[in-house]
């Protein structure tokens, strides 16, 4: 079991840019796949984004393709999402998970272990 810890969430513009982290404390992290949640209110958990250990592999959805970008620091232990370009519909709680898996999965069920969320807030 790994402890995940986000941070960098706030209140930014329609356009602007925030990046958010997440540290990474317990087991080996380059044995977890990395992934990026959202859910907003009255709405079901998204996936947004997901990154493998090595090399390194990275898939979006749709929605954040092109504006978002998630990254990972093995030495660290911690994976970063830059989202740019935001919108309003961008407004979320976001959440960090963990899969101790070399495979990519969108399903939050797939996902061993989650963070408590940082909220985005994207105002118009």
């Amino acid at each position: 079991q790994v402890r995940l810890v986000e941070s960098g969430g706030g209140l930014v513009q329609t356009g602007g840019s925030l990046r958010i982290s997440c540290v990474v404390n317990g087991r080996t992290f380059s044995d977890y796949t990395m992934g990026w949640f959202r859910q907003a209110p009255g709405k079901e958990r998204e996936f947004v984004s997901a990154i493998t250990s090595s090399p390194g592999t990275t898939y979006y959805a749709d929605s954040v393709k092109g504006r978002f970008t998630i990254s990972r620091d093995n030495v660290k232990n911690t994976v970063y999402l830059q989202m740019n370009n935001l919108k309003p519909e961008d407004t979320a709680v976001y959440y960090c998970a963990a899969r101790r898996n070399y495979i990519i999965s969108t399903r939050a069920p797939q996902y061993d272990s989650w963070g408590q969320g940082t909220q985005v807030t994207v105002s118009s």
